[in-house]
């Protein structure tokens, strides 16, 4: 579930009901680092800077700077 500082969504895999997978090279570097601090089952919720998101370029709904707050629950973890 992410959100802007003003609590706009702008993405939700639990709006979605399906959960994410991906690699820890294949998002932006706060999910990158933040979820290296998981365990499977761990629920956390991440204050990522614009520098470790996508910095002064817009990307969808999300405008240019923003701080990212996403929560997020680790299900499992792949080899």
């Amino acid at each position: 579930h992410g959100t802007l500082m003003d609590g706009s969504v702008f993405d939700s895999s639990v709006v979605r009901n399906s959960p994410i997978s991906f690699g820890l090279n294949q998002v932006i570097a706060g999910w990158t680092e933040g979820l290296q601090l998981m365990n499977e089952g761990d629920k956390f919720t991440f204050y990522i800077p614009p520098q470790l998101a996508y910095g002064r370029k817009r990307v969808g709904s999300i405008p240019a700077g923003s701080l990212l707050i996403f929560d997020v629950e680790l299900i499992k973890i792949e080899s």
